[in-house]
């Protein structure tokens, strides 16, 4: 079924379209009219709407990352919400297409700072040039027209992604499924971090999250979330309270 709304902008390129839709108050980029890939409030750009892309930001509640990794571009969402939370953080944001870009830039409000640099790439390839422990945070939210990008649950791919963040490092990979927590992947997981967290979305979507070092969930009233909420209000506490701890 085709997202509703009107189409403001359709592009090509060799792995196929890229649509932008007006609905409502919101804008969505979609590579085949039926998943939206970036969803954003036209009036607030920086302030994500799904929940499972709100979810993602949380590793920012135990680090403030001075540098960040985002692995799958889209329409910039999760880079303009880290460069308005975060005043001080540079952000590198890795995408396969650079049509994808190009319309991020053009329709999606993406940001001009000077904080962020774009490499157009295949994750997989860019993330095993990147240097030993040269980023705070990862987030990697990599999907085509019909289904998640099959790198996202290779055991090598973790392993790369633990080699690039610091000793204080986090990672947070967005699941339209939940990988098997009995599997040779999550044992990976564990290998490479001190403590692994879960989020489940009501879209069914599963955040993983892997920390390097150990933490404790912080309570409802912990003046973090609150700072945070003041500055980006996606509803922290909320959400944190839905984090729960594996293995």
């Amino acid at each position: 079924m085709a997202l509703k709304g009107n189409i403001i902008h359709f592009a090509r390129d060799d792995l196929g379209g890229i649509l932008v839709i007006d609905y409502r108050k919101h804008r969505v980029m979609t590579f085949d009219s039926v998943f939206e890939q970036s969803k954003i409030a036209r009036r607030h750009p920086h302030l994500p709407v799904h929940e499972y892309n709100r979810a993602m930001l949380l590793p920012v509640a135990f680090a403030r990352p001075a540098h960040a990794t985002i692995l799958g571009l889209g329409g910039g969402v999760m880079a303009n919400a880290l460069l308005h939370l975060l005043p001080e953080c540079r952000v590198h944001a890795v995408e396969l297409r650079e049509a994808v870009v190009d319309v991020a830039r053009e329709y999606f409000y993406l940001s001009e700072s000077p904080r962020l640099s774009i490499t157009v790439e295949d994750a997989r390839n860019a993330i095993e040039t990147l240097p030993d422990g040269q980023t705070d945070l990862i987030l990697a939210d990599m999907y085509n027209a019909e289904r998640m990008s099959p790198t996202q649950v290779q055991r090598e791919f973790i392993k790369q992604c633990s080699r690039v963040l610091s000793d204080r490092g986090w990672i947070a990979l967005n699941y339209h499924r939940t990988p098997d927590l009995n599997g040779v992947f999550f044992r990976q997981l564990q290998g490479e971090f001190a403590v692994v967290l879960a989020f489940k979305s009501k879209t069914n979507n599963t955040v993983i999250y892997g920390s390097k070092q150990t933490i404790e969930l912080p309570a409802n009233k912990d003046p973090r979330l609150t700072e945070l909420e003041n500055t980006l209000p996606i509803d922290w506490r909320r959400l944190m309270a839905r984090v729960i701890r594996l293995g």
